[in-house]
């Protein structure tokens, strides 16, 4: 890939939010308070690959508020690249709250379960548009990335958010990679056509979708059916959720490689992990095993992590389980307290773990 201008290496473009979360289980009604944090599948993708060593920046809008405030200065701390959000005077920072069930009270969700409720409609993300691209700011990122990462929630939240999403897929971009996550979510293409997804996602480099979320949307979960429904991306990434994920290329040649097992603790954020890790060793020239390992790697975390977001190993920790044998994988667990494998002498311990 030919040498670009000098900055982060990968941008991520969307929506991110301010999050709520509880200090208890229980249905909201029970909850006695609760704790900002931040969260949102782009930002979420930048946050890992920047704890991953990969130069990141994101791009997105959020309002004029201390939710706003609280999500720039949240990635700028975790190494991300915020020089080109937008504030929007006039519209809010979206939020969503958390719910998590275990309490035992009526109306609760289950032990092991939760639920997100978004309070999204009219936010400054959604003002999103083509008019993006004018601003010296997000040209500069967008003209400098290796690889710009896309999600189908940035397409869903509104007609600028989608004219933005074309025209982003559409322009020249030569030696820049774009991926594109699937990132199906109902209830935001509802009112909506989603049968825009399909050319969206056939314009990308790089496509990440999970099974189930691609059954529903487009009636199979099925690696070989969506690569032939899918021919021009480079690579295709189906992730069978707890089981393996799968990479195809153009001629339908597959790598796969199982998950790890691993001591879950919060799905939330597990998939933008994995598009990070994914992503991360696309970047490093990492061949297609190592390059789902990485992903699995970085999910693994973030699914033993309280918050959205998880630490990671040691460098030398993630080499050494990049290079493991099928059979020593295989034999690799990960906890809230760290990573047991053969290849490690101790636990890993995870660094750079988000405070929830």
């Amino acid at each position: 890939m030919a040498e670009r201008t000098a900055g982060p290496w990968a941008v991520c473009l969307g929506e991110s939010m301010a999050v709520l979360l509880p200090d208890r289980t229980g249905p909201l009604e029970a909850v006695g308070g609760f704790r900002p944090s931040v969260g949102g599948a782009e930002s979420n993708t930048a946050c890992a690959l920047a704890a991953l060593g990969v130069p990141s920046a994101w791009i997105g809008r959020v309002g004029d508020d201390g939710f706003g405030r609280l999500l720039t200065a949240d990635l700028a701390a975790r190494g991300v690249d915020v020089s080109a959000v937008a504030v929007d005077p006039q519209r809010p920072t979206g939020l969503y709250v958390k719910e998590t069930g275990g309490s035992g009270l009526p109306h609760d969700l289950g032990a092991g379960r939760s639920r997100l409720h978004y309070y999204r409609t009219g936010s400054a993300a959604s003002a999103l548009s083509p008019a993006l691209l004018t601003d010296p700011a997000a040209a500069r990122l967008l003209g400098g990335a290796r690889l710009l990462h896309l999600t189908g929630i940035t397409a869903a939240l509104s007609d600028s958010c989608l004219a933005l999403v074309r025209t982003l897929l559409g322009r020249p971009r030569p030696g820049q990679l774009v991926s594109f996550d699937l990132n199906w979510r109902p209830g935001l293409w509802r009112g909506r056509d989603a049968g825009v997804l399909p050319a969206l996602l056939d314009a990308a480099d790089i496509v990440l979708l999970g099974a189930d979320e691609a059954e529903a949307a487009f009636g199979t979960g099925d690696p070989h059916a969506l690569r032939a429904a899918l021919p021009s991306p480079a690579v295709l990434v189906v992730k069978d959720a707890e089981h393996r994920a799968t990479a195809l290329d153009r001629a339908g040649t597959a790598v796969g490689e199982r998950a790890l097992a691993v001591d879950v603790l919060e799905p939330t954020g597990a998939g933008d992990a994995f598009a990070a890790g994914y992503l991360a060793g696309v970047l490093r020239g990492l061949d297609g095993l190592r390059r789902l390992r990485l992903g699995h790697l970085a999910a693994a975390c973030a699914l033993t992590s309280p918050g959205d977001r998880g630490g990671v190993p040691a460098p030398e920790a993630v080499a050494a389980l990049l290079g493991a044998s099928a059979r020593e994988w295989a034999a690799t667990r990960v906890g809230a307290d760290g990573i047991v494998s053969p290849v490690l002498t101790r636990p890993a311990a995870r660094i750079g773990a988000p405070t929830p």
